[in-house]
């Protein structure tokens, strides 16, 4: 009989808990119109929302203040060059100290820098990313803050919730007889992972019984919302 004490783990306090998330490149517009484009990877979903994590005196937290808005740009494996060159830029004039100390400079034109195509969104005015896969249009619902309970931290962490408005996938990841239907054998993110980058295994380890399930079951009452947003607009 195993003895519930005795454990192959051991304890350990890592800095950093990101265990694996999708990267989202983030666009939104800055004060003078120009677009802002950022990576990030501490975002879930449930449903049409998403929560995203950020720091919050940063360029993109401060514009979907502003604004209101945003696009999720979810990236494949094939943007993995375009992150790296996002990465440690910053869309701040007055990069903050910590963002100096960790080796980030100040840069105006990230898609150009990122060596990406801006095109234009139907329901925000931040513009999409055309190369990635799936594009996410956004409007904030609520920020939280996070750390609120620690002096020391204190508002520097914001979670966003974010309602989405629109969703545009491009046609190669729709499961074959299904028009609203992503196929998850098809559609790879990429993953970070304790800052490293990961594709995933196209490779189902066992079938789901999760996946059982009919996915309209969770339809959502947002999902009506856009529509009638969108024939409202057309009108």
């Amino acid at each position: 009989m195993h003895d519930p004490h005795v454990t192959p783990h051991v304890t350990i306090e890592p800095s950093i808990l990101y265990l694996g998330t999708p990267v989202v490149l983030v666009s939104t517009l800055n004060a003078d119109g120009t677009a802002n484009l950022a990576p990030m990877s501490s975002a879930w979903w449930l449903g049409w929302r998403c929560m995203l994590g950020l720091q919050t005196a940063s360029q993109t937290p401060q514009n979907m203040i502003r604004t209101g808005q945003c696009v999720l740009n979810l990236a494949s494996p094939r943007q993995a060059d375009a992150v790296n060159r996002l990465t440690r830029l910053t869309g701040t004039k007055a990069v903050p100290e910590l963002k100096q100390r960790l080796g980030y400079t100040y840069e105006p034109r990230k898609f150009e820098a990122a060596g990406l195509t801006p095109i234009a969104s139907q329901t925000v005015a931040a513009p999409r990313v055309l190369e990635c896969p799936i594009q996410l249009e956004a409007v904030v619902a609520a920020r939280h803050d996070m750390m609120s309970d620690d002096p020391q931290v204190a508002g520097l962490i914001s979670a966003f919730e974010v309602r989405i408005t629109r969703v545009h996938v491009h046609p190669d990841l729709l499961m074959d007889g299904h028009e609203n239907r992503i196929d998850p054998a098809k559609w790879q993110p990429m993953i970070m992972n304790f800052q490293k980058l990961y594709g995933v295994s196209e490779a189902e380890i066992v079938p789901s019984r999760l996946a059982e399930i009919d996915e309209r079951i969770y339809r959502m009452p947002d999902v009506d919302r856009a529509r009638e947003a969108m024939l409202e607009a057309a009108e």
